[in-house]
Parts: C-alpha cells; sequence; structure tokens
C-alpha cells in the first residue's frame, strides 16, 4: 500500500493572553474585595481540579500567597469527581502531575473523598461538598470555563465554575448523583446542585479561567458568589470563540499521536474529533471523519485512558499503559460506557495507518484526507495529507511551515515527529 505524504502546517490564532499571572491574580483579589471578608486565622480552601490547565500551579499558588497575606491559612483540596481512581491518593498524584503541589505552591493538600450532605435541590438530589471544605471557613473556587465534551446546555452553563462547585466540590459522591440521570443530570441537574452549594456553603467567589487557542491564559477573573451564573455564561462564549479546531471538516483518517486527561476530560475533545459516542445522543454534524486512531496514551494520566472508545483503531503499545482500574472507575461514574470500550488493536502506528486506509471504502490510499494532531488540546502545529493542500492554502490562518515528505516511521512503526 502506498500511503499519503505529508506536510508540516501552522494554525494561527488570535486572542488574548494574560502578560503577569501573579499580578493579574493580585488586581483580581483586590476587584472582588476578599481583603473585606477575609480576617486573620480564616482557613481558606482552594479547588484544584485534574484538569491540563495552563499556569493552574502558578494561579493556585498566586492564590495562596495572597491570601496569606491577608493573614489566612490557605489549604488545597483536590476537587475532582471519580478521576485519580476515586482514592485520596490518587487525586494528589493528578494534582502532583500537573505541578499542583505543597511545595511549590506553599499550602497543604488536603485530601479526602470524604463529603457532607448540604442540602438538596427541589428536584430532591443531594447536594455534597468535601469535608476538609466544610470545615474550613471559606472556598474560592477555581475552574477553566469552557465549552463542555458531553453536551451543549440550552442556559449557557457548562465546564466551569459550576460545574467545579457541583462535581469538583461535591467529589466523587456527588458525580456518581448526578450521573446516574445521564446527560440530563449534568447538563440540567448540575447548575441546581451549585445553586444550593452557592447558598448554603461559604463560597468567597469564583475564579474563572479562559484560555485562548494557543493554550495560553487570555482571562482570570475573579467573581462575587451571586454574579458566577450570569458571568460564566458570557465567558462560555468568549471561550468558545477563542477555542482552535481542525482545518479540514471532512476527513478519512485523523491520527490522534496520545490521548489522556490531562488534554481534555473526555481523553479526545469531542468538539475536535466530532464523537460523543453517548447513548441516545446525536454526533455532531461536523467534522466529519471516518477513522479516529489514538496511537498512545499520556505519562500523566497514569493509566486512565478513558476516552479510547471515542477511537476507531488503537495500538498495542497504548492498549497495554492502561489502568482499568482507574479507567473503569472514572468512566462507570460518568455512565457513558462506550468511551471506555476498546477499539481495534494494531501493533503501532503504521499498521494502523495502513488499516484505517484499507477500510476507507472508495479511497486511493495516497489520495487520502489524512491529518495527524500531537493531541486533541495542541492543535496549533499538525501534518496533512497531499490531497488536502488546495484547502490548505486558502485558509488565511494556516502556514505551510514543512515539505511534502512520505510519512515517517520508526523501526517499531511508530511516527517520528
Amino acid at each position: 500500500m502506498k500511503l499519503p505524504r505529508m506536510v508540516r502546517i501552522k494554525q494561527h490564532f488570535t486572542g488574548p493572553a494574560v502578560k503577569d499571572i501573579e499580578e493579574e491574580v493580585r488586581h483580581q483579589i483586590s476587584l472582588v474585595g476578599l481583603e473585606t471578608k477575609i480576617t486573620p486565622g480564616m482557613r481558606i480552601a482552594i479547588t484544584a481540579g485534574s484538569r491540563g490547565i495552563a499556569n493552574i500551579a502558578l494561579i493556585i499558588k498566586s492564590f495562596v500567597v495572597n491570601l496569606q497575606l491577608l493573614g489566612a491559612k490557605p489549604f488545597i483540596i483536590p476537587a475532582m469527581g471519580s478521576h485519580g481512581g476515586a482514592t485520596a491518593e490518587g487525586q494528589v498524584k493528578v494534582l502532583e502531575s500537573l505541578g499542583v503541589t505543597e511545595a511549590y505552591c506553599g499550602a497543604p493538600i488536603l485530601s479526602s473523598m470524604e463529603v457532607v450532605q448540604i442540602g438538596e435541590t427541589e428536584r430532591g438530589v443531594p447536594v455534597y461538598i468535601d469535608r476538609h471544605a466544610s470545615e474550613g471557613d471559606g472556598v474560592i473556587l477555581i475552574g477553566r470555563v469552557k465549552v463542555h465534551t458531553d453536551f451543549k446546555s440550552p442556559i449557557g452553563i457548562e465546564s466551569g465554575i459550576m460545574k467545579m462547585a457541583a462535581i469538583g466540590l461535591g467529589k466523587h459522591k456527588q458525580a456518581l448523583a448526578l450521573h446516574n440521570y445521564g446527560i440530563q443530570g449534568i447538563r440540567d441537574y448540575m447548575p441546581e446542585v451549585s445553586r444550593v452549594v452557592f447558598n448554603k456553603a461559604n463560597i468567597l467567589c469564583g475564579v474563572a479561567i479562559v484560555e485562548n487557542a494557543h493554550e495560553q491564559t487570555a482571562v482570570i477573573e475573579a467573581i462575587p458568589t451571586g454574579l458566577i451564573e450570569e458571568r460564566e455564561r458570557e465567558l462560555l462564549k468568549l471561550s468558545a470563540s477563542l477555542m482552535p479546531k481542525l482545518p479540514i471538516q471532512e476527513l478519512d483518517v485523523l491520527h490522534v499521536d496520545r490521548i489522556g486527561k490531562n488534554y481534555s476530560g473526555t481523553g479526545m475533545d469531542t468538539n475536535i474529533i466530532g464523537k460523543m459516542r453517548i447513548l441516545g445522543e446525536e454526533e455532531p454534524e461536523f467534522p466529519k471523519i471516518k477513522y479516529v486512531i489514538a496511537g498512545d496514551l499520556s505519562d500523566e494520566c497514569q493509566g486512565n485512558a478513558l476516552g479510547i472508545g471515542l477511537a476507531d483503531i488503537t495500538t498495542k503499545r497504548l492498549f497495554d499503559k492502561i489502568d482499568f482500574h482507574k479507567m473503569n472507575e472514572n468512566v462507570i461514574t460518568s455512565t457513558f460506557l462506550h468511551r471506555a470500550m476498546i477499539p481495534i488493536i494494531l501493533d503501532n502506528d503504521l499498521e494502523a495507518m495502513r488499516t484505517a486506509l484499507r477500510c476507507s471504502w472508495g479511497v486511493v490510499p495516497e489520495h487520502a484526507r489524512v491529518i495527524r494532531i500531537p493531541n486533541t488540546l495542541h492543535i496549533e502545529f499538525m501534518y496533512v495529507s497531499e490531497a488536502l493542500l488546495p484547502e490548505i492554502r486558502a485558509l488565511d490562518h494556516v502556514e505551510i511551515v514543512g515539505d511534502v515528505n512520505e510519512m515517517q516511521f520508526d523501526i517499531n512503526g511508530i511516527f517520528l515527529n
């Protein structure tokens, strides 16, 4: 089989970026008036999620430093539902993989899966928060606002501070309580849970992070608790406008070098690959991709290969890295079982590519429409097949930065950079 030739391209994205993280945190603390809410000796919980958010360790550290200057005693709590194998130790390891450590941030990490119930919604859904957070004197909710990978919200609340208040702060028990209702639970019931948290828990403020298409911090905004829902809707629109996408929306094959929860909560961002695979939910209209190949698993996700079921083909080296306990705990909590189903396993990238091309009916392999990306978070640079060049050249924001060459593999059949 003659494989398509590939060329490296660069997408040029525009958008704001925060130049000085520490100064911006100081500024936001003053804007939201935290100094009037905090007295010396107060124990303040700061939430830390499992996502690979740009500058997250520095952002948390900056809040720690400023709270300490106000005389408070901040501590960090993992806020991540069932991630890290739904264990206190596993969640600390997730934070460590993101650079959020006690030594770097200057505050203790108090990790526990224990929660306390603080109320229930009008529909009767119990509302929980982390035990350590409940025993403190206040909570600062830090979360990235972005388009969700499972649903589109009719009220404009998807992934952000409200989700952190509900599923993050409520840990595994709250995740189970909401995911038991499927999409309805996380789309419709989740905001209701977060409203109870805002009313019942001492939430000092929310901190919204928005990233640009370069995975840089575009916005850090401290929001008074009473304005979180309104402001999050506005920030979601901004995040969606900054979100990157593939330059071509109809493909025969998309090869993703690595999947992992540090790139997306679903291992691969469903908005990038155009596959949701949730029972009863329609797939996105675009992008249209016949076959998605998952080549490898990131080290940061520690064997949690949730998202492998979004691929059509994978490799033996990815399969061999799977920690089934961690992955199964996460996917069973979510109830979206298809996302942990194992696709056909091939020996290596070369065999995976040959198989995808062989099964692309009516397509001459060397003329196939193929894109190869490092992961679904970093899509500034990528490789595209020769057949896509006429369309690529017509795009103002894309630059061809390499020569057309044959696909390059090492002796083990793994793609060379």
